[in-house]
């Protein structure tokens, strides 16, 4: 008893130098895990686009493909059924998890999420990898605290540990992926905390930067800094963001429920309904399937005229509600900030031809509107601020970044 008394005071002591070490193992287990998910979804992408080509070419392989996509819907709904915890982005289920009210079982969720997330992408659903990269994150810190036999309270941070690193080899934005597990999931933070978390975020990061490269998600230009002058036209994109995250949050509420009024829809028929979609949009917009990267460079090349980003935006947005509301296995960050892009693009086009607004602007616009949306819809100002900067490659926004995050703010709370 005495030798028991002693070591946990002597664990007790060495408490924070053990979450760090704890935070290097989980930050290089989830890094591992999400990393080999990311390379996972690039090939289903690139699979995904020859396929189309060869669909395209006759009656008969069209057909063949939409029935692969009924089987692959049917593979992902037993997934889901075999693992309830996969459906939909996850972010709800870890808020549960890390709040100690539901406790699933890690290495199934590993599982599921991974090859749901996986048969997603082939079927050109408009999910992001965010959202399943976290919860894979937060499972493999709950999967080492289980190995190691930690106590709930230890288990806990382990798991914010693992969200953070989720989110930074998601990302390339470990900065971010401590916010978000901070702000959005753990909803505070300790020193040991804070370091452990900083930890595991920076080692996934490393893991994954190794491999993928160091290049930020977005690659466009941001020409010169938009002068205060134009300001004003910050505070109207902002009342428009602010909307249009209202209708988002309201539209994908809507899907959901629309999706389980039916008594004849099941997990199954839902998803058929989900990946049918799909298959109809991929033979005549392809654009608006997967997470949407592609359409980010078309709008920042100028390669866009307005009328057909106003259209690619609506189809985008409406095909977004009916894959998030199946309750398909994947997130919304990305296709919510490929939106919000889209937004900024619209808004600066029509800026161009009304205000006189320098078209050389056009990309700080972009980038504003996909902080504010994503800030209208997660309701996590300074996280949004951090990802965005981390994921453009770019401080010199921080000030306009920030005031179109404190209007959201402000306009949620009036």
């Amino acid at each position: 008893m005495k030798k028991d008394v002693e070591s946990t005071i002597k664990r007790a002591q060495r408490f924070q130098t053990i979450l760090i070490a704890e935070g290097i193992l989980v930050g290089a287990a989830a890094g591992i895990v999400v990393l080999l998910y990311r390379t996972a979804l690039g090939y289903a992408d690139i699979w995904l686009r020859y396929i189309l080509e060869f669909a395209e070419t006759s009656a008969a392989l069209t057909a063949v493909w939409f029935a692969v996509l009924a089987v692959i819907a049917f593979v992902t709904a037993r997934l889901v059924d075999w693992e309830p915890m996969i459906s939909g982005s996850g972010i709800p289920q870890l808020e549960g998890e890390i709040g100690g009210k539901l406790d699933p079982v890690w290495w199934k969720v590993v599982i599921a999420k991974f090859t749901g997330g996986f048969f997603c992408m082939l079927g050109g659903l408009a999910l992001g990898r965010e959202g399943p990269s976290i919860q894979l994150g937060v499972m493999s810190g709950q999967g080492i605290s289980r190995i190691l036999s930690r106590g709930k309270t230890e288990e806990r941070y382990l798991m914010t540990c693992g969200a953070s690193a989720g989110l930074a080899a998601a990302f390339h934005a470990p900065l971010a992926g401590v916010m978000f597990a901070l702000e959005e999931l753990h909803k505070g933070f300790s020193t040991s905390l804070l370091i452990s978390v900083m930890t595991a975020s920076v080692t996934a990061d490393y893991i994954s930067s190794h491999i993928m490269g160091l290049d930020p998600v977005f690659r466009f230009q941001l020409e010169q800094t938009l002068p205060q002058n134009y300001y004003w036209m910050i505070l109207v994109l902002g009342v428009i963001l602010g909307l249009m995250g209202a209708l988002y949050n309201k539209v994908m509420l809507k899907a959901q429920e629309l999706y389980k009024r039916p008594k004849f829809l099941n997990e199954t028929t839902r998803l058929m309904i989900a990946f049918s979609a799909a298959g109809v949009l991929g033979l005549c917009m392809p654009s608006v399937l997967g997470s949407g990267g592609d359409l980010i460079v078309a709008l920042t090349d100028k390669e866009m005229v307005l009328k057909v980003a106003i259209i690619t935006f609506l189809v985008k947005f409406l095909f977004s509600a009916v894959s998030f509301g199946s309750g398909a296995p994947g997130g919304i960050f990305f296709p919510l900030l490929i939106l919000g892009a889209m937004v900024g693009g619209i808004f600066s086009m029509t800026g161009t031809e009304i205000f006189g607004l320098d078209p050389m602007y056009m990309n700080n616009f972009v980038l504003l509107a996909m902080a504010g949306f994503f800030t209208a819809i997660v309701r996590a100002p300074i996280t949004g601020i951090i990802l965005l900067f981390e994921m453009s490659g770019s401080v010199s926004q921080m000030l306009s970044l920030a005031l179109v995050s404190v209007l959201h703010m402000s306009l949620q709370l009036w």
